[in-house]
């Protein structure tokens, strides 16, 4: 079932917008598309993307993405267009007609409501201590299977080799990077 502004477009429009509806991860290919997306009330939020979000942007490579992610991760503030095409070494003219869906937001390191990650493949059983509601025997099992067999790739790694269950992983992935 359409919406009445879903009949009033071409039929080409029509399966675009359908698509950018039901692909969180749809790339977009023209500046059209960016238009659509933010008239369905799309943004991506650059200091929160995942290289998934940055990819849906024409003409951003992976190397870029992960680049940005990287340096967002490293504590890199990135709060306006002009940091984002200073970041990534490309010219601010590039990045413009993306102002509509780009987000800039700042979150305050101190504050309570925003937790800073620790690096799982680099933390000291110390730093392990901001994750709450994990035992100290888990931490502690982190570290040496991760002295024993190498850094941790994701998630799905971390929870298969230490055969941790879905409500540990579920606290550790707010508090954790890799």
């Amino acid at each position: 079932m359409f919406s009445s502004f879903s009949k009033q477009l071409n039929p080409r429009k029509r399966k675009i917008r359908q698509q950018i509806e039901n692909d969180p991860y749809y790339r977009f290919q023209s500046l059209e598309e960016i238009a659509i997306a933010v008239e369905l009330g799309i943004k991506i939020d650059v200091t929160h993307a995942t290289i998934d979000d940055l990819l849906r942007l024409p003409g951003i490579s992976i190397h870029q993405a992960r680049n940005l992610v990287e340096l967002i991760q490293t504590g890199v503030e990135i709060l306006s267009i002009e940091d984002m095409a200073a970041s990534l070494n490309i010219p601010l003219s590039r990045l413009k007609p993306f102002a509509s869906i780009l987000a800039f937001s700042y979150y305050d390191p101190e504050s309570l409501v925003t937790f800073k990650k620790i690096n799982i493949n680099t933390a000291a059983l110390e730093d392990l201590g901001i994750v709450a509601n994990i035992s100290e025997e888990i931490k502690q099992e982190i570290i040496s299977d991760r002295q024993e067999k190498g850094k941790y790739k994701n998630l799905v790694d971390l929870q298969k080799r230490l055969q941790l269950n879905g409500i540990i992983i579920s606290e550790l992935m707010h508090y954790i990077s890799f």
